[in-house]
């Protein structure tokens, strides 16, 4: 085995017992964009079946965005070639985020209405956990983000309940930065699916993803110290809120 299989299911494993994100019994709906990540976490969770003394169930789910019939048309073969349980869910959510009625920003009302219906299918489907591929970048970026464009210090976090605990959402691969992530959904030989939304490389999430690149560039110690930073916040050191 390379030593990229071993690291990055060492660091799902890590993120997995760390955070509290599968128990045994558990029904994990795995939403799947066709991205990279969120394929690389459906193989993973199969594949630690076989290692772990628990059991869990796995179901793929994929938001058509209406674009282009081709990406989901050969995520559900792939899903039926490696005998996954899945959901195909064709909907005119991209074609309604990018139409001129809307007024809001179209990542914003997209992903609002994608995540509906991820939550909708789960509970439909009888599954209290719902798994999301965000790796470490997807963390940091959003944090970013949270800071430049809603002045808020927030982002994402691993385990997070919603509706008084009915529903979870986890993010195995957090402690899984992009770059090792994209190497061994390539050693598996997994499909590359390309997003065929019309702004996907011209959203604000790439011009922070630029940003932060820079920035790792320079010093390879950046990106991890970042994302240690979201966990230790020292309160004495930040302005208190402005009044009024």
């Amino acid at each position: 085995m390379a030593y990229i299989d071993q690291e990055v299911r060492r660091l799902v494993g890590k993120a997995v017992h760390r955070y509290g994100l599968i128990q045994d019994g558990d029904r994990i709906a795995v939403a799947v964009s066709g991205g990279k990540d969120s394929l690389l976490l459906l193989r993973l969770l199969r594949e630690r079946l076989r290692r772990v003394p628990i059991h869990y169930d796995l179901i793929a789910i994929h938001v058509d965005l209406g674009f282009d019939l081709e990406p989901a048309d050969r995520l559900q073969r792939f899903f039926q070639e490696e005998g996954f349980d899945h959901r195909i869910l064709r909907t005119d959510y991209g074609l309604r985020a990018h139409s001129p009625e809307n007024r809001e920003n179209p990542c914003f009302l997209c992903a609002r209405l994608r995540r509906a219906a991820l939550f909708r299918t789960a509970r439909e489907l009888k599954c209290a956990t719902l798994a999301l591929g965000h790796n470490q970048d997807d963390f940091i970026e959003t944090f970013f983000m949270n800071i430049c464009y809603s002045a808020q210090t927030a982002g994402m976090v691993p385990r997070q309940p919603f509706f008084g605990g009915r529903l979870t959402v986890i993010r195995p691969l957090a402690l899984v930065d992009s770059e090792k992530a994209g190497r061994l959904a390539r050693r598996l030989g997994l499909p590359r699916i390309e997003n065929p939304c019309p702004t996907a490389k011209n959203s604000r999430r790439s011009e922070i993803r630029k940003l932060l690149q820079s920035l790792y560039r320079q010093n390879r110690k950046v990106r991890g110290n970042i994302f240690h930073a979201m966990s230790h916040v020292n309160q004495e050191y930040l302005p208190p809120p402005l009044k009024g």
